[in-house]
């Protein structure tokens, strides 16, 4: 697959920058680190939140993600946007007029921290998945010593979700060939109904998986077939970032 496409399955965006050769536990721990730097920055310093969203875009740049493909992977924080807008229309306490409309000034510091934060930490979000495939995502999370268990549950889910969903479409054009119409309120019955028959589908599916992989020897972890241990170097490259987001929020809080 080219560097320009995306995994249908997945939101890993192909690419060989040195941001995708990172490895992969090393940039789920920047990630995190970067993220609490966001969220501990205060909400009046908005130089800092700039300086934090042009080191994110820089490595959205370095990485070559497609401003098109960011942007609709983006449009998952709308709800939060929609709320944080809500705010300073809500909010209680003293009031300013903004273009004359009479708006909380508390509600609208609330909404910005909301929007700035939500922001930021969705977009290190895309960065995180969008530079590295589901597998070694779950792979470098392992190798940070998470539990195993909630590793090997997070996986199966992300590995079966296509297939769920294509059963359901399914069943769904089976419905419609057959005459129903799902969007009329007296037929949800057959909907339910559909949706019960997926959930038992779907159980004794995992069952047989389950099964077959124990008859094969699985011990609670998927076996890693490549392994390539990363340099300190690589490491210390994916160290910087989150050390600049440190550095951002110190300057920040001392202000």
């Amino acid at each position: 697959m080219s560097g320009g496409h995306t995994h249908a399955s997945g939101l890993h965006h192909a690419g060989d920058t040195a941001v995708h050769r990172l490895p992969a536990e090393a940039k789920v721990a920047a990630t995190v680190v970067a993220v609490l730097a966001v969220v501990a920055t205060p909400r009046d310093q908005v130089g800092a939140f700039v300086a934090h969203a042009v080191v994110l875009l820089l490595v959205v740049a370095a990485m070559r993600l497609p401003p098109p493909a960011l942007l609709r992977r983006m449009r998952i924080e709308v709800p939060f946007l929609a709320f944080a807008v809500l705010l300073p229309v809500l909010g209680r306490g003293p009031r300013v007029d903004v273009l004359g409309v009479s708006l909380s000034h508390e509600g609208l510091w609330a909404g910005w921290n909301i929007a700035a934060k939500g922001t930021l930490g969705v977009l290190a979000a895309i960065i995180l998945s969008s530079s590295t495939p589901v597998a070694e995502l779950l792979r470098g999370v392992e190798r940070l010593k998470a539990p195993r268990v909630m590793v090997a549950i997070t996986g199966f889910m992300i590995r079966y979700l296509d297939v769920v969903v294509g059963e359901a479409s399914r069943m769904r054009i089976a419905r419609v060939s057959r005459g129903d119409d799902p969007r009329w309120i007296w037929q949800a019955r057959a909907t339910a109904a559909t949706g019960g028959t997926l959930f038992v589908r779907s159980y004794e599916r995992g069952e047989r998986v389950h099964l077959a992989m124990l008859a094969r020897g699985y011990e609670g972890s998927m076996p890693e077939v490549h392994h390539h241990h990363a340099a300190p170097r690589a490491h210390l490259l994916a160290a910087v970032v989150p050390a600049v987001h440190v550095a951002i929020a110190v300057a920040a809080l001392l202000r």
